[in-house]
């Protein structure tokens, strides 16, 4: 899988239901998405530890900005080895 086909929802393992824990490669989690119903529209919460980052209208959003969160708290830029864009 090339670079341009890969996103961080593939590193999402649901479980328990309605809720998606993000693992690094060695499989550990680095994010957690939950899904919730707000004023009666569904929304995904993504949060990097304990903390709460953001809100999202779908999964694929939820995890790309987890993923980017982490690499941007972890010291990855854009371009730097092993970074996946």
């Amino acid at each position: 899988m090339s670079p341009a086909e890969w996103h961080p929802i593939l590193t999402a393992q649901e479980g328990p239901t309605g809720t998606w824990r993000m693992l690094d490669p060695d499989g550990r989690v680095y994010g957690v998405i939950e899904i919730r119903r707000l004023n009666n529209e569904i929304r995904y919460r993504a949060k990097l530890g304990d903390e709460v980052i953001g809100w999202a209208t779908s999964l694929r959003l939820a995890t790309h900005r987890t993923h980017l969160e982490h690499m941007r708290r972890n010291g990855a830029r854009r371009g730097a080895p092993n970074a996946p864009y």
